[in-house]
């Protein structure tokens, strides 16, 4: 009688069990030949879970009902569920990129170095402004607008129909009450003013 043997739980970002995932290391499965052609060391580490309802499954998937995600790393020490752990958060940096191409990095102006050199800067610096932006002001009662893609951050908080008016030796920023996220664009301002100075 063959022994059951259950894969190690994968983890959370935040060191937590996560519930439903199991992480297991493929490489002693693989073809040695196939192993040759990659650098020397690399490992194959796979998670699988169930997926959430209402996912769409490969024919693959919907097999066993299982959703597999399967990564390579050279990485020698540390547990497989860090390992994997690790792999996910870098899931961030290709939002980034993406996000990146959706506001002018995917399409320069010209054939002219220096027109996309600076076209390339100019992305480079809205891209990091949001993402800042997004880090610390879409938080709290805010936070719906972290989640949004580019296009949709710039229509419900980048492009709002508002109104400077000055009284009192200030200036003050008027947003419509109708406007759907009107509370939201507040709450990231009251954040970013919160910020403290840097000494």
């Amino acid at each position: 009688m063959v022994p059951f043997w259950s894969p190690p739980p994968a983890f959370d970002a935040d060191g937590g069990v996560r519930e439903g995932g199991d992480v297991a290391e493929l490489t002693g499965l693989i073809d040695p030949k196939v192993l040759a052609k990659w650098p020397a060391g690399m490992r194959v580490i796979v998670r699988r879970e169930r997926p959430h309802p209402g996912a769409q499954l490969s024919l693959f998937e919907e097999r066993d009902g299982w959703r597999y995600e399967a990564f390579v790393t050279n990485t020698t020490a540390g547990q497989l569920a860090f390992l994997e752990a690790r792999h996910r958060a870098h899931a961030r940096v290709e939002d980034r990129i993406r996000h990146a191409k959706d506001s002018g990095l995917g399409r320069f102006p010209s054939r002219e170095f220096n027109i996309n050199q600076t076209w390339l800067m100019i992305t480079q610096i809205a891209a990091d402004l949001t993402a800042w932006t997004r880090l610390l002001g879409c938080i709290g009662s805010a936070a719906t607008l972290a989640t949004c893609e580019p296009k949709a951050l710039r229509y419900r908080f980048l492009h709002v129909p508002t109104r400077l008016a000055h009284s009192a030796r200030r200036r003050r920023l008027k947003i419509p009450e109708s406007w759907p996220w009107a509370a939201a664009i507040v709450a990231v301002f009251a954040n970013i003013a919160a910020i403290p100075q840097p000494a």
